[in-house]
């Protein structure tokens, strides 16, 4: 919602916008401000933009086949305290996965038509 406010500023304005979005104002100025100066986010934020390059980094160098738990051993190797539900997040928003042995689990299969002869 905010790319998008930043998309149509100019030609229809901020507040004009916010007004006709489910979004206050001052919601939309806080995120500006958060942006232009990164210690105005919320802790968890500001640890989250450290460790994504971390997230990363291990995923790379290991051929981009581990998944959520051995990135999260290999970080707490490395010395990153990190909790395991952390990196499923950072991984998952980054659009990290690790590689699936064998065939991928198909857990729907659709019925036959029944063709009828009458």
């Amino acid at each position: 919602m905010i790319a998008f406010i930043d998309d149509y500023r100019d030609a229809y304005g901020g507040e004009l916008i916010c007004r006709v979005l489910p979004i206050a104002p001052s919601t939309y100025h806080e995120r500006i401000a958060q942006r232009q100066d990164p210690t105005r986010l919320s802790a968890r934020a500001q640890r989250d933009v450290t460790l994504k390059p971390e997230v990363a980094r291990v995923f790379a160098e290991n051929f981009a086949v581990y998944g959520v738990r051995k990135v999260w051993r290999q970080m707490m190797r490395e010395g990153f305290p990190v909790a395991r539900c952390t990196v499923a997040r950072l991984m998952r928003k980054m659009g990290l996965a690790g590689v699936i042995r064998g065939k991928p689990v198909r857990t729907t299969l659709s019925d036959k038509p029944v063709l009828s002869l009458s």
